[in-house]
């Protein structure tokens, strides 16, 4: 009976850390043991932040400090620099860009794993 109530307030906790973290949520069978388990301390102890943070979400803030005005420098014509931003999108969806460096790499895995075995 103990263990039984055990396995629901792990299973319980499991599934807050789940829909809290997508990483937990994911297949797991891909990560390492060691990589595995500094995921979930470090979701825990993020959890553990998080409701910290939160419990005092109601309480008056006592400390009030000046701010000093934010300055941000405006540009008037932006427009070259989102013309080379559209330029390295099309770069990266270049499909015959992205076929010429999958045949490169096939090519490159197929000789250095080949040399391996003679």
């Amino acid at each position: 009976m103990q263990q039984e109530a055990c396995r629901k307030d792990v299973e319980r906790a499991f599934g807050v850390l789940q829909s809290r973290f997508a990483i937990v949520a994911g297949p797991a069978r891909f990560w390492q043991k060691d990589v595995l388990h500094d995921i979930m301390i470090t979701c825990i102890i993020l959890h553990n932040m998080i409701i910290e943070d939160e419990r005092d979400l109601n309480a008056p803030i006592e400390v009030a400090r000046e701010v000093p005005p934010i300055e941000v420098e405006t540009v008037m014509n932006d427009n070259h620099r989102f013309q080379q931003f559209l330029a390295r999108y099309r770069q990266i969806k270049d499909k015959a860009a992205h076929f010429e460096l999958r045949d490169a790499l096939i090519d490159h895995l197929w000789e250095r794993h080949s040399n391996e075995n003679h």
